[in-house]
């Protein structure tokens, strides 16, 4: 099993261009099942996820394969319904392909899906807004059998804005008769990406990026080129990264008002932010102040994605952070790990205390999940001595290619 190894203690300096979001891609690989037709994407990240995507969309009878930088997908072969579990088995994000199959071809079978264990993240909000919609669900020995002969929009209030809950709603709904109406929608900005990739195909999308979303129901008529948004999660990392590290990064391709929150938590801890809109440049001198509180919340607030990454951040900083994760309950399964560098962090519940230390220490650690891992990157590029990270596999689920990244800006890390 491969490892990533760091020899801390190093500034990092450089230009980094950010990678395509994750959290945008996948949503937009299953939206290419809505049109029999050619969907290309550009700046798609090559990711383990992705490839999951891939093998899903295969198995539907789909075409799907890079053509040099781009992935394109020809959904006018599809010819299945059905997700086998061991494909479901690989991602969280697999359900999301249910409200697509279900527009296209009116039946649906999967098992339910797999992914990091962050705690419960029931799909009941996906199936309840399936079913405002007319479909049949049903579930059988842990396996979802579906059927969708005739959908019909409608109003749906979402009990809570969930991204999941919303995406599947709104590609389900391109495939129902009518007007649907979202309400208490999530806002993120991915799902802002999966309607523009909507529109290019034909769908009547308007709304997305607010808490209210109107889809009208239409089957796509277009092949489309779509670029995939900026992955915000993935800056926030590299911006942490520095912070850490002290040094000088700056971040191309990318929005800042996307990274608001997390760049307004840098400010304060100390680090030096410039620039607008395409571009960031962070300095930091390496130890950094505390910032008292932080409050994990849909978007617009703080990504519950950045916080076990800016904790990592903070872990030398001088004074006490205290965070609160209001998304999942067990978001906290980084900080074993931490404390294996030395890190001081007491956790009870859904908040974790994070007392700055003088130094960190170079230790084997493994990943807990895909953002636990990111933060013991970040960790170790900070600590002293050398660390080994086990269970990259999680990393690599949402991270291109991290260690040459890191490795342009200076770091000295390497996959061993």
């Amino acid at each position: 099993m491969s490892r990533i190894v760091i020899q801390g203690g190093r500034k990092l300096e450089g230009e980094l261009t950010i990678q395509g979001a994750k959290n945008s891609v996948l949503p937009i690989l299953a939206a290419t099942i809505l049109h029999p037709g050619r969907s290309v994407l550009l700046g798609c990240p090559r990711l383990s996820d992705v490839e999951a995507s891939i093998r899903i969309l295969r198995h539907l009878g789909c075409q799907a394969d890079w053509e040099d930088e781009a992935l394109v997908v020809d959904a006018s072969t599809l010819d299945r319904w059905d997700i086998p579990d061991h494909l479901m088995r690989e991602m969280r994000s697999s359900v999301i392909f249910l409200g697509a199959i279900l527009a296209r071809m009116g039946w649906a079978e999967l098992s339910h899906p797999g992914g990091c264990e962050l705690g419960p993240r029931p799909i009941d909000l996906h199936l309840t807004a399936l079913r405002q919609l007319g479909a049949d669900l049903r579930d059988e020995g842990g396996f979802l059998r579906c059927t969708a002969q005739h959908m019909e929009g409608r109003e749906i209030t979402l009990s809570l804005p969930s991204v999941g809950a919303t995406e599947n709603a709104m590609l389900a709904a391109c495939g129902a008769e009518g007007e649907t109406v979202l309400l208490n929608a999530a806002r993120e900005p991915e799902i802002a990406d999966l309607q523009s990739f909507l529109r290019g195909m034909g769908c009547q999308v308007r709304g997305a990026g607010s808490s209210t979303i109107c889809i009208q129901g239409r089957r796509p008529t277009h092949d489309v080129v779509h670029t995939i948004m900026p992955d915000r999660i993935a800056a926030a990392t590299y911006l942490a990264a520095a912070a850490a590290s002290g040094g000088q990064v700056a971040l191309r391709r990318i929005s800042h008002r996307h990274l608001s929150t997390v760049t307004a938590a840098l400010h304060a801890a100390g680090c030096q932010i410039t620039g607008g809109e395409g571009q960031l440049i962070l300095r930091s001198e390496g130890r950094l102040r505390s910032i008292g509180t932080v409050r994990t919340a849909p978007y617009p607030g703080f990504p519950t994605d950045a916080q076990a990454i800016l904790m990592a951040a903070l872990l030398r900083s001088q004074g006490a952070t205290v965070f609160v994760e209001n998304i999942f309950e067990n978001r906290y399964r980084h900080v074993d790990e931490l404390c294996r560098m030395g890190a001081d962090i007491s956790v009870a519940d859904r908040v974790a205390v994070v007392t700055g230390v003088t130094e960190l220490y170079g230790a084997e650690v493994r990943c807990t999940d895909l953002r636990g891992g990111a933060a013991l990157l970040v960790a170790g590029l900070a600590a002293q001595g050398t660390t080994g990270i086990g269970d990259v596999f999680h990393i690599l689920r949402g991270y291109e290619d991290p260690v040459r990244d890191l490795r342009s800006l200076g770091a000295d890390i390497r996959m061993a």
